[in-house]
Formats: C-alpha cells, sequence, structure tokens
C-alpha cells in the first residue's frame, strides 16, 4: 500500500534525531530533541483548496523544516509518517 496526499497536503517521513553532538558526544533518549524535519515522500496535486489556487512548491525527495505540532501521523505497514498541510512546511533544505 501507498500514501496519496489530496489537494495541499505532503507526506513526510521524518529525519531520525541526532544521536551525538557534532563534538562526539553521545546524547541520551530525555536530550534528544524531537526533530522537526521530514524528507517528502509523496505531494497532492494542489489547485483549488478553499476557494484559492494553491501550487505545490515542494517536490519527492526534498528535505523540509516543518512546524513542530503540525500534522497527522500515521502508521502504514510499519512505517510511519507524518501527513502535513503544504502551509506547514516553514522550508526547504538545500
Amino acid at each position: 500500500m501507498k500514501l496519496v496526499p489530496l489537494d495541499d497536503k505532503v507526506v513526510l517521513k521524518k529525519l531520525q534525531a541526532e544521536e551525538t553532538t557534532k563534538s562526539g558526544i553521545v546524547l541520551t533518549g530525555q536530550d534528544k530533541e524531537k526533530p522537526a524535519q521530514g524528507e517528502v515522500i509523496a505531494v497532492g496535486p494542489g489547485g483549488l483548496v478553499d476557494g484559492k489556487e494553491v501550487k505545490m512548491q515542494v517536490k519527492v525527495g526534498d528535505k523540509v523544516v516543518y512546524s513542530k505540532y503540525a500534522g497527522t501521523e500515521v502508521e502504514l505497514d510499519g512505517d510511519k509518517f507524518l501527513i502535513v498541510k503544504q502551509s506547514e512546511i516553514l522550508a526547504v533544505i538545500q
């Protein structure tokens, strides 16, 4: 099975939290901050949403930063995904 987003929705796979700092210090589970970054897995078609024309600005494979409390978590075939509105994506990482 696969997720096919509708309208202005985007399916993200969360990027893993860092296990160590840049200086090599190993972080415990409590010290790891919940990452607000993900990779775009699927993109909806955009179009007319709530009476406004929405053009999709992200594409599959983009790495993005999203709002910390954005979206809905979904589990499919043992993998966890996050479905967000495009407006909840703050930036594309280049």
